[in-house]
C-alpha cells in the first residue's frame, strides 16, 4: 500500500497542541513533508524553543504516524519559530524587530522579581530564543550587578542609539549603566517615564524573540505609563508566599487588567527553604499562596522557586543561578517557569489578539 503526503497530513492533523488547543497542521507547524515510498520525511516547527509540552508533542506525533497504513519509518526534524503574540508592529511603532515584550512586575519591591527576570530571561535564551533584558527598575537597578558587568558603559556607534551589553547569551541594557552606581536618581514621574522611553527606543536590539521588562515595583506611574506605550505579550507577576504579598499582587493584576495586558500568570518566589544538609523542607514565608492566588483570578501558576542561599550568591557573583549552578533544584524552577512562560505567550499568539500601542513620537 503506497503512503501519500494527504495520509501524513490526515495523521498529523489529529495531534493537538495542547497550549494551542489547535491541530498540528491547522497551527501550520507540519513542514516539508517528503514521502519516499513506505518512509517519511517531515519537519514540525514548534511556537518556542522552549515549548513546555514538546515531549507530548513528540509521544503524539509518533503514535500518529505509527498508526498510518502502509508506513514503515518515519523522520521527524524538530524546529521552532517564535510567533509574535501582538501581531505585526505597525510602521513607526515601538520596537518592531521585537516579536514579545514580557513586562515582570510585582505589587511590592522585596519579592525578587529582578531575579526572576534575569533567570526567566538567561532560561529563555539557553533554550535557542534571541532574548534582551531591560532593567526598567529606576529607583534600584540591580542587573549592572546580577549580570556580573558591572560598571561596563555600553556604546552609541552612532551618537544617536546605544548598542546594548551582552551577558550569559542575552542583551542587556539598564539605567544602571549610564549613571554612577552611587547616584541616586531623585526624578518624577515624567521625567523616569521619558528616560525609559528612551531606553526602549533608542537601543539598538535587533531581532528578539522576547524582550524581558523588569518593571519598577508596585503600581506607580511609571510602571502604568510603560505598560501603556509598549506592545506587550502579557505580564509575568511575581509574589512570595505569605498573605501580605498577596495582597499587593491583586493591585498589580488590576493594573494590568485596566491596560488591557494578559497576565500570563503567577511565579511564587522564595517559597520554601530546602535545608542543603538533611533536605528537611522550611515554609519561611508560608507556601502555597501564589498557587491559591492563581486560582482565584483564573490564570496560570508559572511556578514556585525554593529559597536558597545559591540564589543570593549567584545575583551578587554576577552569574544567574540557571547559568552558575544549572542542576539546583532552583536552576530547574526558573527553567519550568521559562518553559510555562513560553507556552503561555504562544497561546497569546494562537489568539492573534490586537494589543494596545502608543505610536513612538
Amino acid at each position: 500500500m503506497s503512503v501519500s503526503e494527504a495520509d501524513i497530513l490526515a495523521a498529523m492533523s489529529k495531534v493537538m497542541d495542547p497550549e494551542l488547543h489547535v491541530d498540528l497542521v491547522k497551527a501550520g507547524m507540519v513542514k516539508d513533508v517528503r514521502v519516499t515510498g513506505d518512509t517519511v520525511k517531515l519537519k514540525i516547527e514548534l511556537t518556542t524553543p522552549a515549548c513546555p509540552m514538546k515531549g507530548k508533542i513528540q509521544a503524539d506525533s509518533e503514535a500518529a504516524l505509527k498508526a498510518v497504513p502502509g508506513l514503515k519509518s518515519f523522520n521527524i526534524e524538530w524546529g521552532a519559530q517564535v510567533r509574535s503574540a501582538g501581531g505585526a508592529a505597525p510602521a513607526g511603532g515601538l520596537l518592531p524587530k521585537v516579536k514579545n515584550i514580557i513586562l515582570v512586575g510585582a505589587g511590592k519591591g522585596g519579592v525578587g522579581k529582578s531575579t526572576v527576570a534575569l533567570n526567566l530571561a538567561t532560561a529563555l535564551g539557553q533554550h535557542g530564543a534571541k532574548v534582551g533584558l531591560l532593567d526598567a527598575d529606576f529607583y534600584g537597578p540591580s542587573v549592572p550587578l546580577m549580570t556580573g558587568l558591572g560598571d561596563k558603559k555600553p556604546v552609541s556607534p552612532d551618537g544617536k542609539s546605544l548598542d546594548p551589553l551582552v551577558a550569559h547569551g542575552i542583551k542587556v541594557m539598564s539605567i544602571g549603566f549610564l549613571v554612577e552606581s552611587d547616584q541616586a536618581l531623585i526624578w518624577r514621574g515624567p521625567m523616569l517615564h521619558g528616560a525609559l522611553m528612551q531606553l526602549v527606543r533608542d537601543v539598538n536590539w535587533g531581532e528578539l524573540d522576547y524582550l524581558v521588562l523588569d518593571l519598577p515595583p508596585g503600581t506607580g506611574d511609571v510602571a502604568l505609563s510603560l505598560s501603556q506605550s509598549i506592545r506587550a505579550a502579557g505580564a509575568v507577576l511575581v509574589t512570595t508566599p505569605q498573605d501580605v504579598a498577596l495582597a499587593d499582587v491583586v493591585r498589580a493584576k488590576q493594573m494590568f487588567d485596566k491596560v488591557h495586558i494578559p497576565v500570563l500568570g503567577i511565579v511564587e518566589n522564595m517559597s520554601q527553604f530546602v535545608c542543603p544538609n538533611c533536605s528537611h523542607v522550611t515554609p519561611i514565608f508560608n507556601h502555597g499562596g501564589g498557587r491559591k492566588a492563581a486560582e482565584m483570578f483564573g490564570i496560570p501558576f508559572l511556578g514556585e522557586v525554593p529559597l536558597d542561599l545559591k540564589v543570593r550568591e549567584s545575583g551578587d557573583s554576577g552569574v544567574p543561578v540557571v547559568v552558575g549552578a544549572k542542576d539546583s533544584l532552583e536552576a530547574k524552577a526558573f527553567q519550568d517557569v521559562a518553559r510555562n512562560v513560553a507556552g503561555r505567550v504562544s497561546a497569546q499568539s494562537a489568539k492573534s489578539m490586537p494589543l494596545p500601542v502608543v505610536q513612538a513620537r
